[in-house]
């Protein structure tokens, strides 16, 4: 009757009509009998009138057709931690909550979820068996790295929907937990408190400790302890006092605490915690109260400067090399480290030792300037410790004193030798300006005899040239520029021909002293300049001695053995002649001792010094190959050592013999010169003096101008250049000449060294004139110039 429901009454009536017609004809054609065919027809008409009563005296009750609402799903099963979905027996997914969706990326049937082929072969067992007896389950499905259990039931009024619940699932993996714990911010603040962490298997092995047990165990944060034996890192002593076996006895006694990792389960993990009990304790006790003896005699064998300050601040133990780095006696340590700093760095220097001291143990550097050398900064190493008693803090500071020294040194012969150089370059340019005026002087004195008015003018200038022209020297000397005339001599003879007049020097207040020693080398100088040298250095002495004192002037040997203990590190070792002058003066003060060899350089009142004499000093014997230094101790007097290396003589070498002066009417000449120089002043004071000598003269301002005019004039018998000029200098000019005319003699003239000249310098056979020169010198250097092979 129920499928019959949906049928219309009409309908119902023609098909059971023609299917009663359709019988009776038939039973007619089977049994060819028309009254049973008759009463088949009559009996099929009264059934159907009957079938038709019934339905109007009782209608059956019709089965609603009800669209269904899934909204009320949705709202019911939102905010559940669960997925939910509902699927039709194909399969189709008829409605999921949020949470479904989000999980597995939107609205997608459990078959085809994107899983594995076993996860999805699971997933389909789970619900053919829910369709058979109502309910399913399958477990560990994982998606997104995320695991869940699967719960499948069947439901709706005639069971044709299937309802899936997907429930996340939570493992304990309590290695992995342990271990993130440690490493992660929790096992850091544990350390910053002084606590270790560690797990160990039922075996005793390591499966995860704090950077803090690693460092301790083992001394390094960076080695690897897994698998290891924690019994094999800790040692117990005969108190029962259990200590890192690497830390030894000086270690502090540790208390240990095991924590099971999962009381439920037999044989579960340990997990441990250990306290350094002084540090819990403050100090208490023997051992807290300070650093142990072993420690201190290892700290006392450092060459590093070393301390250590409780977490107080205050100093529990230095050793020497950090006394004498920090410039305090060992015996009088100061109470706190910002004692040794000054005024200004000490708040930095307490707030560093507070933080570190109750801080995280780190380490940081710091400049800091000390009291006892406020100048030099220096570093300053600070660092936390544990497990060291009662420190809490390590101090190290670097002795740099040697190095200062060193540096200071370097400076100062770097910043010599700049200033050198433009002293040198400012005394060749002067040098141009008095080689005229001197060269002038010369031609009016000529032109001039003595008695007249205008010569004592004439000669004044020319006089005060010359005194120029010696100031000019003294900066080249100090450069280490100046043209020196170098012979083998003793020190003690030229000690010896100037002692009379160091006696007029120094008056009837000052004594003089001489002491010469015994077994002196030759050394190879220029004489001249070693007396000046003398000279400057007693006038110094004398002037320091106001009321009067001693000058004591000692030659003695240097040899390679006494050099070497000298611990210079400037001076090689080797054999040395050495001179020494001491005075008894008021001595200089240790702040101006570094500058005393700067040109221009002076503590005399103005007008009575010019600060160029220990300069000049200074610039001969670096000249000369020696090494000069000075000592001294206010009121108590300066000494002056200079150090000459032993020249070593050659056996063909012998003393250069004085050459005979000319005289004037020898110095008159013939042939033709040519005269390359770009200052002109210097080139038409040149021209005039050699043209009054009887020679003809060519000029040129460069070396390029210079080659040309010798190409012109082949008759040219000597060339007279400047050694520095634009485009092509002298020697250049020289070398192509000579290509030219392999015989042509060749004087250079300038305002720089012969001996740096030389160096730079490739020809053979070449004479030199230094600046500035007067019209003699310079008509004697042309005679004196003779072609080569004559």
């Amino acid at each position: 009757m129920s499928r019959l429901s949906g049928i219309s009454d009409r309908a119902l009536l023609i098909g059971v009509g023609a299917a009663v017609l359709l019988s009776a004809a038939l039973l007619f054609y089977v049994m060819r009998d028309g009254v049973v065919a008759a009463g088949f027809v009559a009996f099929g008409v009264l059934a159907t009138a009957l079938i038709f009563l019934a339905r109007k005296l009782f209608p059956e009750t019709q089965s609603l057709k009800i669209d269904q609402d899934w909204t009320l799903f949705r709202q019911a099963s939102e905010g559940l931690p669960i997925a939910l979905a509902l699927t039709d027996r194909s399969g189709r997914l008829v409605c999921a909550n949020d949470r479904y969706e989000q999980i597995f990326g939107g609205a997608i049937a459990p078959s085809a979820l994107s899983l594995t082929a076993d996860q999805l072969a699971q997933i389909a067992a789970a619900g053919k068996l829910a369709w058979k007896d109502g309910q399913g389950a399958s477990s560990n499905i994982i998606n997104s790295g995320s695991t869940y259990d699967v719960r499948v039931s069947r439901a709706g009024r005639a069971d044709s929907h299937l309802v899936w619940q997907f429930k996340p699932t939570t493992q304990f993996d309590a290695v992995a937990d342990i271990r993130q714990l440690i490493n992660g911010n929790a096992g850091q603040r544990l350390g910053e408190a002084g606590i270790m962490a560690v797990m160990i298997d039922p075996g005793g092995k390591i499966l995860a400790a704090s950077p803090e047990f690693i460092l301790r165990s083992t001394g390094s944060e960076n080695r690897s302890i897994e698998e290891r034996e924690f019994a094999s890192l800790m040692e117990m002593d005969s108190q029962n006092a259990i200590r890192f076996a690497h830390e030894g006895k000086i270690g502090n006694p540790l208390r240990l605490m095991q924590i099971s990792v999962d009381p439920s389960v037999q044989d579960s993990p340990m997990f441990i915690m250990i306290v350094d009990e002084l540090e819990q304790k403050a100090g208490a006790g023997a051992a807290g109260v300070s650093v142990t003896s072993g420690m201190q005699t290892l700290m006392a064998k450092l060459p590093l400067g070393m301390a250590l300050a409780d977490r107080d601040g205050r100093f529990i133990y230095l050793n020497d090399a950090f006394c004498r780095a920090v410039g305090v006696e060992t015996g009088s340590k100061p109470v706190y480290p910002g004692d040794i700093v000054v005024r200004e760095d000490k708040a930095a220097v307490a707030d560093a030792v507070r933080k570190h001291a109750n801080g995280p143990r780190s380490n940081a550097d710091m400049a800091i300037r000390l009291v006892s050398q406020p100048e030099d900064p220096v570093a300053l190493t600070i660092a936390g410790v544990r497990g060291l008693g009662e420190a809490a803090v390590l101090l190290s500071i670097k002795d740099s004193s040697e190095e200062s020294r060193l540096k200071k040194q370097v400076a100062q012969q770097t910043k010599m030798q700049a200033v050198g150089q433009l002293a040198g370059g400012v005394a060749h340019d002067f040098n141009n300006i008095l080689t005229a005026i001197i060269g002038h002087c010369d031609l009016m004195m000529m032109r001039h005899t003595p008695g007249d008015s205008d010569y004592d003018d004439i000669q004044q200038i020319k006089n005060n040239s010359n005194r120029a022209a010696s100031l000019t020297r003294q900066l080249l000397a100090f450069s280490r520029q100046q043209t020196l005339r170098p012979q083998v001599l003793q020190l003690p003879d030229v000690v010896s021909e100037i002692s009379n007049l160091l006696k007029r020097l120094m008056g009837e207040t000052v004594q003089l002293e001489v002491n010469h020693g015994r077994n002196l080398g030759p050394v190879r100088a220029d004489p001249g300049q070693l007396e000046q040298v003398i000279v400057n250095l007693a006038v110094n002495a004398r002037d320091a001695m106001t009321r009067g004192g001693k000058l004591i002037i000692k030659t003695f040997a240097v040899d390679e053995a006494e050099s070497r203990k000298l611990g210079d590190d400037i001076m090689p070792p080797g054999d040395y002649t050495a001179l020494s002058v001491t005075d008894t003066g008021h001595g200089i003060p240790a702040e101006l001792l570094p500058k005393i060899f700067e040109p221009f350089f002076t503590t005399k009142d103005v007008g009575k010094g010019t600060g160029l004499g220990l300069s000049t000093v200074y610039g001969i014997v670096k000249q000369s190959g020696g090494y000069i230094f000075a000592e001294s101790t206010q009121g108590q007097g300066t000494v002056f050592s200079i150090y000459l290396p032993v020249h070593i003589s050659a056996p063909e070498e012998v003393a250069p013999e004085k050459p005979a002066k000319e005289k004037a009417t020898e110095l008159w000449g013939s042939g033709l010169i040519l005269l390359v120089e770009d200052e002109d002043m210097v080139r038409a004071v040149a021209e005039r003096a050699l043209t009054r000598h009887g020679y003809q003269v060519i000029t040129a301002t460069n070396g390029e101008e210079g080659l040309e005019m010798l190409a012109a004039n082949p008759g040219v018998a000597l060339i007279i250049t400047d050694v520095v000029m634009p485009l092509m200098d002298g020697p250049t000019m020289a070398s192509e000449a000579r290509a030219l005319h392999p015989n042509i003699p060749i004087l250079f003239m300038s305002g720089y060294a012969e001996e740096q000249l030389r160096k730079s310098i490739s020809l053979e056979n070449v004479n030199f004139l230094p600046k500035p020169f007067s019209v003699q010198q310079l008509a004697e250097a042309a005679r004196g110039a003779r072609p080569i092979g004559s």
